[in-house]
This record gives C-alpha cells, sequence and structure tokens, in this order.
C-alpha cells in the first residue's frame, strides 16, 4: 500500500497562516490535497497537521487527517511507501508523484527519492528559498544547498542547475528510521531535512522533472503563484 501524507501548519516565520491563504478562491493546502489525490499511484493522501484550523477544513472537504502510524492501526495493515508532500506545493502535478514512486520502485536499494527540476533564471538560483542540489553520475544527491551551487565563478554553460521538489517518496521503515535520526550541522545550517540522510552515510536518488513548478515561502510567491495557476482547471 502506497499513501500520500501532506505535512501542514500554520506557523511560519516567513508566512504564517500559509496554508489556508486562498489560491482562486481555495486554500493552498486544498489544492496540494486535490491534485495528490489524483496520483494514480496513491492509494490515498492524509494531512498531518497539528492545527484545528486545517483539521477541520480537510475534514469539511471528505478528507483525512492522521499521522503514518494512526493510519496503519486504523487500517490494521503495514504501510509499504509514503510519499511525503509538501504543503507549499500547490502546482504539483499528480504525474510528478507517480514519477517518484515508480522511481522508488524500480531502484534497486534505493530507500528515498526526490525529485528535481531545472532552475532556468538567475533569480531563482539566487533564491534562497529554493533549494539546489547537485547530483553525482548516478543521479545522487552529493549535496543540497539554499546557496546557488555548483559554482558559476568558472564558464558553467554545459552545468544544469537543479531546484529540490518536495515530493518524496519514502520506503516506510527508512522513514521510520529517518525520523529517528539526529539532526545534523549541514541539515541546521542549510535548514534542508535530507542532509540529515547524506550525513548519516545514506543515499537519496534524484529524478529529473521538466515540470515547472513554484513552492510558496512569502506573499510574494504566493501572489507568483496565483499569477501562474490562472489558466489551471480548477481543483476539487
Amino acid at each position: 500500500m502506497i499513501i500520500g501524507i501532506i505535512p501542514a501548519r500554520m506557523a511560519s516565520t516567513r508566512f504564517p497562516d500559509k496554508p489556508m491563504a486562498l489560491i482562486q478562491g481555495l486554500p493552498m493546502i486544498g489544492h496540494v490535497y486535490y491534485r495528490s489525490k489524483r496520483a494514480k499511484s496513491l492509494d490515498d493522501v492524509y494531512v498531518a497537521t497539528c492545527d484545528k484550523e486545517i483539521f477541520n477544513y480537510i475534514e469539511s472537504i471528505g478528507g483525512k487527517a492522521e499521522c503514518l502510524l494512526k493510519v496503519e492501526a486504523d487500517l490494521k495493515t503495514k504501510i509499504d511507501t509514503v510519499v511525503m508532500i509538501q504543503g507549499d506545493e500547490p502546482m504539483l502535478k499528480p504525474e510528478m508523484i507517480d514519477q517518484a514512486v515508480s522511481a522508488l520502485k524500480q531502484g534497486e536499494g534505493v530507500e528515498v527519492v526526490n525529485l528535481m527540476s531545472p532552475l532556468i533564471t538567475k533569480a531563482d538560483q539566487d533564491d534562497p528559498n529554493e533549494v539546489k542540489v547537485v547530483v553525482d553520475q548516478q543521479g545522487f544527491a552529493l549535496y543540497f544547498s539554499r546557496e546557488a551551487i555548483p559554482s558559476r565563478k568558472k564558464d558553467g554553460k554545459n552545468i544544469s542547475v537543479f531546484k529540490q521538489l518536495a515530493i518524496i517518496p519514502f520506503k516506510r521503515d527508512f522513514l521510520l528510521k529517518f525520523n529517528q535520526l539526529n539532526q545534523t550541522p549541514l541539515e541546521i545550517i542549510e535548514s534542508v531535512d535530507m542532509l540529515r540522510v547524506l550525513e548519516h552515510g545514506y543515499k537519496v536518488k534524484m529524478v529529473v522533472t521538466q515540470e515547472i513548478t513554484y513552492s510558496v515561502d512569502t506573499l510574494a510567491d504566493l501572489q507568483r503563484v496565483a499569477q501562474a495557476m490562472q489558466k489551471d482547471e480548477p481543483d476539487s
């Protein structure tokens, strides 16, 4: 069984209450939930929140707000794969989830996958809200940073620049292990939790998607996303 879990909380230093911020008349968390539900690879989708406002909203649209172990207890079955889907990715496409899950299924020995997409503009490459990633020749992450990587001091025309997308399938047991690992220095200084995986000696498989999406970290991001989503079909 494969489920999606969308963590969402109202407290945010950069943009308080952002999960309930409206985009085309629908709370952002609603867009993420409805789009995730359309992924063919997911058997179900849950929202993980400690905030009553988010909980009540998700329940009001027929959704479920639970954590992994509570889901397993209710279903009386063990989940195989958990896809963590950040609640600030309202532009995600269901196919992106399917692509990431497929890579986890097909990758021998792979226990966690991240999507990544090209960063086109210099402004986005310099934006600290965009998490950049560099990979080895087999597509495993070497490092994540909020700074511009790789260096642009030399001619880098043949080097692609990628950002991490917060659609992250985990093998169930590895997710539980990850949650028990101590936070690590690079994870803390970069504020990127996948660095905890790398610093403890595990691997993160990266998969390229050509989908162009923007996450929402600030009010300016919200306005940018709302403009980009104007022509999208309504989520429901």
